[in-house]
This record gives structure tokens, C-alpha cells and sequence, in this order.
């Protein structure tokens, strides 16, 4: 039998060869293109292939009957299928559905610039904004140099495509700020309150953005807080301008972590040092306070809580415009609270829960005082004098919940909906010794119901579809508002958006504490058109976007004198604005060097409040440009940074009431002069002490407006508008230097892998 072995393997092999089928065909998408490397397989079986370069496939298998095809291929649903297998040699073509997913699926961008850990279109991270030169760690510094947003420096705030500051709102874990910016000082902007690093995610919506927000004409800039440190640390701060020192404990089973923060600004020794336009009576001083704690709630849920408290005084003099011998002393101080707590939770594989509550509250105590040569008090009966010293007390607070729940659908679509409750308390107080004294407050019970779906057609294709209604007591009117976005991929890493969206928005409080019969008032509403072009990969970001905004039933004031005073308001109001936007970042070009240039050009008009016509707004330049560039030497642990903005003239009036005619006028206008800042900062970051007791420091100095060019933001006008007086900066150039101490965790890391 032995040398029978062989002949019996090769007839046994013979008979099993002649009982194969093969199977052949080829897979493709619903686009009719190849599929490479999808796996087909009988189903419960070891037979199958994979797709070579054309698609193509075969292999053989011994089943018989009635089988299960498995084809899959990342990117593409799943697809099982029928086949009855009789021997013959069998041709199969299959057909793949595309399944979106995170790293291949195109995302919703018209409007909106987006940075957080988690989303792949980053823009701007924390580190990003503490390293941007002009931007001096302030959030909406370093926003400013996106599209879209102008340079204005007289007041504080985001000005976006030709809207106000206050039709910018600004959202922390999805409830409402209402006092994100330090209290108004008469021509001077103010700084936003909250540090960066407080926050992970950045969305900047220059327009049309998520049916999940509200009451925002123009803009809306949603920040998301920190999760859990990765480790317990501390740190302290020392500048030019004060102290700051703060503590994070993450617990043992690194499930939670709370944290104290408190900070310190007194200006008296800056002042001394750098020469300031104004006669500072009373040096600028800050107490800030923060405390915060987080819970991992179960795996999947994290429960956040932070609170804000600042307190501040400040009092700075001016000549009077409307006299050679008398000045105007304004005083200032502040007390504010603010606290945020929010829960995300994963009931389900599919169900998804946030709640978030806020509270915040705020009194500024405002004073303004006609002096004389020696800043002793004068009292004049007579316009306009009379009405220049004044007390003013206002309180504003503003308590919120807010409900989300998202149900995934298929593959990355979802939908969400919700609702919040906004209950707001204003009261003003004002004292004036020939006026009559007023107090009057307003309150408003406001409501909102919203959803809003994430469809994904395909990898290539996908839309956002929402919808708001809400209510206000104050008003006592509803609206209903339509939101609606597509995404179409357009090539490799490239993609095209449109958007469109009907936007309302309360009038401003102040409105309703002058005793007006704000119940004719309407809701303002802008009308938003969008269309961009965006192509992101690892180290360059290229986005192009055209928009266009129609305003209606803005607010318009009438009234009978030159002194500020007015009569009635109304809704009759209206313009538009619209315009073209670039934005590129590189980080590979030039070696250890991230810069980005961003360039917007806006033509907008608007009739609104005292305005005779529609006429460009004061706060609007027609043509800006930011030039930001970090380059980070690693043999030095050294960063240095630059920042150039330029802005053309923005134009400026003195609109002035006509007693014959009854109707305001323009009785002078102009344009400024073009702005110009460059601004640098240098970061050094030495390691200090031994491997076990390490310390991390980071050197910070900045110089702002470097070259000391001239700015001019605007005129003030006298009284009987012979005289004018240019809006300047408080000081031709700004300096800082500060020495932050870390203990337990490593900024430069941040720094360094940020910049590589």
C-alpha cells in the first residue's frame, strides 16, 4: 500500500478540486467607482477574498446551496446577501453603500469656525490663544483675528459682519453669558472675564449657526469647559500687572478632581510706569475668584460645576468737551457672579442627555462727576452741564436651565431636541440732582423649544436641519425660525457648504428701563445667507466664504434735542451687509513655524437708532487682515510670536437733531485713519528642580503696537457739534511681563506639541 500513498493524495485532491466553485465579480460603490480591499466572505465559512485595486475578487469554495455573502469595507455599511451555490463557476457584482463616519464624513462648516479635542477642523485651541500676540490671553483677543470679526477699540466686544457687539452672544457648556466682558467704561474696550484654559472646545459662528442657540443676530461664540485633569497640580503667577495663584486635586480613582483659583490686578505700578491719556483717580483693581469640581457620573457621564466671582473699582478723568476749565470724573465699580452647572450622561447605545443650569449676577455702581480745574465738584443748571453728574445703579440677573436629548439614528446622523428657560431681572437706579429721579426694572419670563437633525446621506453628503420656537413675556410675542445646512464633498479633504437661517433677537435692555411702552416693541430679526469652501489636512487650513444678511425691525429712536435725550423707539429700522472672507493656516512650510493670514472684506449699511438713512455703521471697515505667526525654537524652549492686523478707516459722524424739520441729520462725517498693530510676544519655558520635584515656569513678555502707529476709533462731539475730539487708546503701546509656575503638570508640552 505504501507506494499507493501518493496515487491516492492526488486522486483524492483531483475529486476535491472538481467539487470547488468559483466565485468572481467585483464590488463597487453606489457611484459605480472600484472598491480596493473590501472582504467577501461566505458567511460562517473560511472562504472569501479581498478586492484588489480595480475592485476585482474570486476565490472558491466548496458550499453548496442556498449561502449568506458577507461584504464589508470601512466606510461602507455592511451588506449581506443571498447566493445559491450549484457548481458552476458564479459571477457576483455587489454594490456598497457609503456608512459617514468621524474620519471620513464631511461636517457642517458654513459660518462656523471650530476647535476642540475632539473635532478634527481645529482652528484655535487654548494654547493658541494665550501664544497669539495681540491677543493678551483673552478669548475674544484672539478671535479677532479670525474672519469676520472687526477691530474696534473704543468698546469691548465681538463686532461681526456688520453687527453691533450686542448681537454677538456668547455661550458656556450651552447656556447664555450675560455679562461675558468686564463692565463698559466710556471709550475704553474691555476684556472678556474668563481664562482659556478653562475651556476646551472653541466654536466660532460668524453665521447661521446651530438651531440649539438663540437670541444672537449676528454671531455666536459657544465654549465648552475642561473635563478632568490628567493630574493633580498647582501653579503661581507674578506680572506687571498682578498675582494669581490656583490648585487642582484629581481623587485617587482619578473619577473626580475639584480646584480653587484667585487672581489679583492692581495697575497702580504699570501706570506709574507707562504714561496713561487719562488722569486715573482711582488705579484699576480686580479681585477674581474661581472654584470648579467634576464627577464622572458613570463611565460615560461627567457631571461639571464652575463658578466666577470678580469684584473691581476704577475712576478715570477727562477734560469736558464742551469746555476749556471742567472735567468729567467717572467712577466705577463692579460686583459679579456667575455659575455653570452641566451634566452629560450616555443612557443608551442610542440616547444621549445634557442639562445645563446657570446663574449669574451683576451690579455696577456708576458715577459721573463735572469738576473743575481742581477736581473740585461743579453743579450748572444749564444744558448741557445739568445732566453730566449723575449716580446710577444697575443689577442684572439672569437664571437658566436647559434640556437636550439626541437620539443617534444611522451611522453619524442624529437627531436633537430640548428646551430652556431664561428668566431675566433687570432694575436701574438713577439719581440726578436737576433731573427727575428714576428707578425702573423689567423682567421677562423667556421660552424655547428646538430640535435639529444630523442627516448623512453618504460620506460625501450631509445637512443639518432645525428649527427654534421661542417666547418672551416682555414682548409678549412668539417666533418660529427655520435653520438649514448642507455639506457636499468636493474633492480630497475638500468640501463645500451652504447655509441658511432666520434669526431674532430681543432689543436691548436698556430699551425697556426707560419707561417706554416696549410691548409695541418687535423681536430685530436678520435673515442669513452662507456659502463657503473649506480644505483642511493635518498642516493646512484653507477656507473661503461669501455671505449675505438682511436685517429687519431694527430698533430706530426719535427724539427732540442734541443731548441725548429721546422720546419714543420703534421698529422701523432695516439694512444689510454682506461680503467675502479668507482664512489659510500653514504649519508645514516653513520649518517649526505655524501662521495663519485671514482677510474680510464687508460692505454693510444699516438705518438703526438716531441714523437719518442707511448709512455704514461707525463700528464697520470695509477691508481687515491678520497676519499671526509663531515660531517655536525647541533648542531654546523659546517661542516667539508676531501678529500684524491692518483695518481701513471706519467712518464717523455727528448726527445732529433739525428743531425745523423734526428729523436728525448729518451735520459731519469723515473716516478714521487706517489701523495699524503689530504686536509681538516672546514665551521662554525652563524646566526647574530634579526629576521627582520638578517645577515648569513660562516667562511671557508682549509688547502691543509695536511701532507706536497712530489709532484713532472714532470722534466725540460737543454739544453745539463745533467741537470734535478723537477716540484714542489709553496709551500708545502696551507692555507685560509675567513669570507662571507650574507644579505637576508641563505647559511647555502644550506649548511645544502645539507648534510642531
Amino acid at each position: 500500500m505504501l507506494p499507493l500513498l501518493p496515487l491516492l493524495v492526488l486522486l483524492l485532491s483531483f475529486l476535491a478540486g472538481s467539487s470547488q466553485t468559483v466565485v468572481s465579480g467585483k464590488v463597487k460603490d453606489n457611484r459605480g467607482r472600484p472598491i480596493q480591499g473590501a472582504s467577501i466572505t461566505i458567511k460562517d465559512t473560511y472562504d472569501g477574498a479581498t478586492t484588489d485595486s480595480l475592485g476585482a475578487y474570486h476565490f472558491k469554495t466548496t458550499e453548496k446551496g442556498e449561502q449568506i455573502i458577507l461584504t464589508t469595507s470601512i466606510g461602507y455599511k455592511i451588506q449581506e446577501q443571498k447566493l445559491t451555490i450549484s457548481g458552476a463557476a458564479m459571477q457576483l457584482d455587489i454594490v456598497l453603500k457609503q456608512e459617514p463616519n468621524e474620519l471620513t464624513a464631511v461636517t457642517i462648516t458654513a459660518g462656523s469656525f471650530e476647535a476642540s479635542d475632539t473635532k478634527r477642523a481645529t482652528v484655535l485651541n487654548p494654547i493658541d490663544i494665550v501664544t497669539t500676540a495681540s491677543a493678551n490671553a483673552d478669548v475674544t483677543g484672539a478671535i479677532r483675528t479670525l474672519p469676520g470679526a472687526q477691530q474696534v477699540g473704543e468698546s469691548e466686544g465681538l463686532f461681526v459682519r456688520g453687527g453691533t457687539a450686542q448681537e454677538t452672544k456668547v455661550f458656556i457648556d450651552g447656556t447664555l453669558v450675560n455679562n461675558f466682558f468686564f463692565s463698559s467704561v466710556p471709550d475704553i474696550a474691555q476684556r472678556g472675564r474668563f481664562s482659556p484654559f478653562i475651556f476646551k472646545g472653541t466654536v466660532f459662528s460668524a453665521g447661521g449657526y446651530s438651531a440649539l442657540y438663540g437670541q444672537a443676530l449676528s454671531s455666536a461664540l459657544i465654549l465648552e469647559s475642561v473635563d478632568l485633569p490628567e493630574q493633580s497640580s498647582a501653579s503661581v503667577g507674578i506680572s506687571t500687572v498682578g498675582l494669581n495663584a490656583g490648585f487642582q486635586q484629581l481623587s485617587k480613582k482619578k473619577n473626580a478632581s475639584w480646584g480653587v483659583n484667585y487672581s489679583y490686578v492692581n495697575l497702580i505700578a504699570y501706570f506709574a510706569a507707562v504714561k496713561q491719556r487719562p488722569d486715573n483717580f482711582k488705579i484699576p483693581a480686580f479681585h477674581n475668584g474661581e472654584v470648579n469640581f467634576r464627577i464622572k457620573t458613570s463611565k460615560t457621564g461627567m457631571l461639571k460645576f464652575y463658578g466666577y466671582f470678580n469684584f473691581n473699582k476704577l475712576g478715570l478723568r477727562r477734560p469736558d468737551i464742551d469746555s476749556i476749565d471742567l472735567k468729567n470724573a467717572f467712577r466705577l465699580t463692579n460686583f459679579n457672579i456667575y455659575g455653570n452647572l452641566s451634566w452629560k450622561e450616555k443612557l443608551t447605545n442610542k440616547w444621549h442627555l445634557y442639562m445645563g443650569a446657570s446663574y449669574s449676577t451683576n451690579t455696577d455702581k456708576i458715577g459721573n462727576e463735572l469738576q473743575d480745574q481742581y477736581n473740585a465738584p461743579v453743579m450748572l443748571s444749564v444744558e448741557p452741564y445739568d445732566t453730566k453728574s449723575f449716580q446710577l445703579k444697575t443689577n442684572g440677573d439672569l437664571a437658566q436651565i436647559k434640556t437636550v436629548l439626541e437620539r443617534r439614528l444611522y451611522g453619524l446622523s442624529a437627531i436633537r431636541f430640548g428646551g430652556e428657560y431664561m428668566y431675566f431681572t433687570d432694575k436701574n437706579i438713577f439719581l440726578n440732582e436737576y433731573a427727575t429721579n428714576d428707578i425702573s426694572t423689567a423682567d421677562d419670563h423667556f421660552k424655547a423649544a428646538f430640535a435639529e437633525a444630523d442627516l448623512y446621506v453618504t460620506n460625501d453628503l450631509a445637512a443639518k436641519l432645525g428649527g427654534r420656537f421661542e417666547h418672551s413675556s416682555l414682548l409678549e410675542k412668539s417666533n418660529l425660525v427655520p435653520r438649514v445646512s448642507l455639506a457636499y464633498k468636493v474633492g480630497n479633504k475638500a468640501q463645500a457648504s451652504l447655509a441658511y437661517g432666520i434669526f431674532y433677537q430681543k432689543p436691548e435692555k436698556d430699551y425697556f428701563l426707560r419707561g417706554y411702552a416696549y410691548n409695541d416693541l418687535l423681536y430685530t430679526k436678520a435673515t442669513h445667507y452662507i456659502a463657503n469652501y473649506q480644505k483642511i489636512s493635518k498642516d493646512y487650513t484653507l477656507r473661503i466664504e461669501a455671505f449675505y444678511k438682511k436685517y429687519h425691525d431694527l430698533i430706530k429712536t426719535y427724539g427732540n434735542n442734541n443731548n441725548g435725550m429721546i422720546d419714543s423707539i420703534g421698529n422701523g429700522g432695516f439694512g444689510d451687509a454682506k461680503g467675502i472672507e479668507l482664512f489659510w493656516r500653514d504649519r508645514k512650510t516653513f520649518k517649526e513655524v505655524d501662521y495663519w493670514i485671514s482677510y474680510s472684506y464687508l460692505d454693510t449699511k444699516r438705518d438703526y437708532l438716531n441714523y437719518p438713512y442707511a448709512i455704514q455703521p461707525n463700528f464697520a471697515a470695509n477691508h481687515t487682515a491678520n497676519l499671526v505667526v509663531k515660531k517655536f525654537v525647541a533648542k531654546w524652549k523659546t517661542q516667539f510670536n508676531g501678529s500684524y492686523t491692518f483695518a481701513t478707516g471706519r467712518p464717523y459722524y455727528n448726527i445732529r437733531y433739525n428743531n425745523s424739520s423734526g428729523k436728525y441729520q448729518i451735520a459731519d462725517q469723515g473716516k478714521t485713519i487706517a489701523y495699524n498693530n503689530l504686536s509681538i510676544s516672546v514665551n521662554y519655558l525652563p524646566t526647574i528642580g530634579n526629576t521627582k520635584a520638578r517645577k515648569f515656569v513660562v516667562w511671557v513678555f508682549s509688547v502691543n503696537n509695536v511701532l507706536g502707529s497712530d489709532q484713532v476709533f472714532g470722534y466725540n462731539y460737543s454739544y453745539n457739534g463745533l467741537r470734535k475730539d478723537p477716540i484714542l487708546p489709553t496709551a500708545r503701546r502696551f507692555f507685560f511681563l509675567g513669570c507662571f509656575l507650574s507644579f505637576g503638570v508641563d505647559r511647555s508640552d502644550d506649548v511645544i506639541n502645539s507648534n510642531l
